[in-house]
C-alpha cells in the first residue's frame, strides 16, 4: 500500500519508503506523539525522530539492528517520555537543539544549531533551528537527491498552521518568521511535511495560509 502518514496509537507503522532512506512513522499514547524511525538502505544503520513514549512500542520498532542515534526535535516532556529507556537499551548517541537541551533529563551528546548536518549511513539531514515553540526546537531536512525534500518538523508546523506559542505574541512571530524564511523560502512545495502529532502535509498545501496565520496571530 501507498504512503499515507495516517497512523494511531496502537496500531501499526506506515512505512515511506524512498530510494536511499526508509521513514517509519508510528504513533504513541496517550498524546498521540509521532515517532520518526530512519534507515539508511545503504548501510541499514538507523536513526529515531522523538523517542515519545512508549518504550517497547519504539524498541519493537527499531528491532535487533538497534539505532545510532536519536535526535529530540524539543523539550517537551510528550517528546522524551521513552529516550531514556530507548537510549539504555541501544547505547544511541543523543542528539537535540543546544537552547533546550538543558530541559531534557537525558544527558545531550551532540548539541545541534542550525545548519547542522546529522547523518545515518549515508544519508544527510540537515537542522533547522525554529525558535518559538520552545527557545530551541530544531526541525530536520532530508533533500532526496532522487525526488524531493522531506522535513521532520516536530511541534513547529502541522497541517493548519505553526506550533503552539501560547499567545505570546513574540514567539509567535519568531516562530512563523523561522518557519517561512527556513523551509517555506528555501524549500519546493512538494516538500513532504512530518509532524510531531497527526498527519502529514507538504509546504504546497499550507503555503497558500500563510498570510492567514499571520492575521490570525497563532
Amino acid at each position: 500500500m501507498a504512503y499515507s502518514g495516517a497512523v494511531k496509537a496502537g496500531g501499526p507503522a506506515d512505512v515511506h519508503e524512498l530510494q536511499a532512506l526508509m521513514i517509519s512513522k508510528v504513533a504513541v499514547g496517550p498524546m498521540d506523539n509521532n515517532a520518526y524511525l530512519l534507515r539508511c538502505r545503504a548501510t541499514d544503520e538507523q536513526l529515531l525522530i522523538d523517542a515519545a513514549n512508549e518504550p517497547r512500542t519504539l524498541l519493537d520498532l527499531i528491532g535487533r539492528d538497534g539505532i545510532a542515534s536519536v535526535v529530540t526535535t524539543h523539550q517537551h516532556g510528550d517528546h522524551w517520555q521513552a529516550l531514556a529507556e530507548v537510549v539504555g537499551a541501544t547505547g544511541a548517541r543523543t542528539y537535540a537543539g543546544r537552547e533546550d537541551a538543558e530541559g531534557i533529563p537525558v544527558r545531550t551528546d551532540v548539541l545541534v544549531d542550525d545548519g547542522d548536518i546529522l547523518r545515518v549511513g549515508q544519508v544527510e539531514l540537515t537542522a533547522r533551528h525554529l525558535a518559538g515553540h520552545t527557545p530551541g526546537s530544531i526541525a530536520l531536512v532530508y533533500d532526496d537527491p532522487h525526488g524531493h525534500p522531506h522535513v521532520f518538523t516536530g511541534d513547529c508546523l502541522f497541517p493548519g498552521g505553526v506550533g503552539n506559542t501560547w499567545g505570546d505574541q513574540g514567539r509567535f512571530a519568531s516562530l512563523l518568521h523561522d518557519v517561512e524564511t527556513k523551509l517555506f523560502d528555501r524549500l519546493p512545495d512538494e516538500t513532504w511535511v512530518y509532524p510531531g502529532h497527526g498527519g502529514d502535509t507538504t509546504l504546497g498545501a499550507e503555503r497558500p495560509h500563510l498570510t492567514a496565520w499571520r492575521e490570525r496571530g497563532w
